[in-house]
């Protein structure tokens, strides 16, 4: 029986590549959710990234293929996180959707550029179809963990996108004061927003 053969190693350059690559996404996620889209130039997304500005296009045509890239990566997260939760038999409807705001919250302290990005992107004209299902596969993943909700009789009857809309704007309102500063996870205003996402959705 022969040994097992030793993976091939990465080429550093391709993992300097890949790291470049990772520093400009951060980069224009920061400044498209401090600074804004519009007003943030290539000039200044390699400046953050620590690059010269003619690396950018060695990974993507502009600040609009950026922007896509960026709001793919974060909608992914999320969207794993509701997934992760979902699937979780051993938790009720209810202690999914908090766990899932907690996740949230918790992040919006952490990595407030990634909870602007994911809750409060305004640059709709700009994203590009992939895109918009990676955020269409969160929304419908929320709305499976209402729709288990409904069926489970503690979530209200109606449509499961509109509780999922509901429950995830007084999240966001929430997420929004962390991100801000104005809170931290731990306020008592952040349970009470949570308490009250639960209760607008919950069957009475």
């Amino acid at each position: 029986m022969s040994a097992p053969t030793t993976p091939a190693p990465v080429p550093a350059v391709r993992r300097d590549g890949a790291a470049t690559r990772q520093r400009l996404v951060r980069a224009a996620l920061e400044l498209y959710t401090t600074v804004g889209y519009r007003a943030t130039t290539t000039p200044a997304i390699a400046s953050h990234a620590g690059v010269a500005e003619g690396t950018i296009y060695r990974h993507f045509s502009g600040k609009e293929h950026l922007l896509n890239e960026v709001f793919r990566d974060v909608q992914r997260w999320a969207t794993g996180q509701a997934r992760e939760l979902e699937a979780d038999r051993t938790l009720t409807p209810p202690e999914r959707l908090r766990r899932l705001a907690q996740r949230l919250v918790a992040t919006a302290a952490d990595d407030p550029a990634t909870i602007r990005m994911l809750l409060h992107c305004r640059e709709e004209r700009y994203l590009d179809a992939a895109s918009r299902d990676t955020a269409r596969a969160f929304r419908e993943t929320l709305q499976g963990i209402m729709a288990g909700g409904k069926s489970d009789g503690v979530v209200r009857p109606g449509p499961a996108e509109l509780w999922a809309s509901v429950w995830l704007a007084l999240v966001a309102f929430a997420a929004e004061r962390v991100s801000a500063r104005e809170w931290t996870p731990e306020h008592p205003h952040v349970a009470l927003t949570l308490d009250a996402a639960w209760d607008a959705i919950a069957a009475r």
